[in-house]
């Protein structure tokens, strides 16, 4: 009998601990990135791959341009996505202002620009980088 119960506590310990553990695994574990820089794969794995999108410039000049945003985290690239509405938004606002020569000329600042605006509406972590991966000026 004392060997029974001598047993039973020891598989509940056992049980108890392996709970403990799992929970500190996956919810204390954080998914973003330290501070430093991230690699290659972690870039592709927390990036956003924004639609392609035509507008106009303030010179009636078109323009047709597509953006990688470059998150700290998974709950950053779900969130980004979600706010996908917003990024043609800044765009829509930040290229009525620019003239063909201003963008030119101004496409990282346009690319700082739409990254220091999103990560003021940002939640759930930040834009680490933006990219512009297709852009055709008509």
């Amino acid at each position: 009998m004392k060997f029974m119960k001598t047993l039973m506590i020891s598989v509940f310990s056992i049980i108890v601990v392996g709970v403990i553990g799992f929970i500190g695994v996956f919810y204390f574990m954080d998914d973003t990135t330290d501070a430093g820089e991230l690699s290659i794969d972690e870039m592709n794995k927390y990036s956003y791959e924004t639609p392609e999108m035509t507008t106009d410039l303030e010179d009636g000049t078109f323009v047709r341009i597509q953006f990688r945003l470059i998150t700290d985290g998974k709950k950053s690239v779900n969130e980004v996505s979600q706010r996908e509405f917003q990024i043609q938004n800044i765009l829509i606002k930040e290229l009525a202002t620019m003239t063909e020569d201003d963008f030119r000329e101004g496409l990282s600042d346009l690319e700082i620009s739409l990254k220091d605006n999103l990560n003021d509406v940002m939640n759930d972590g930040s834009i680490t980088d933006v990219y512009t991966i297709d852009k055709i000026l008509q």
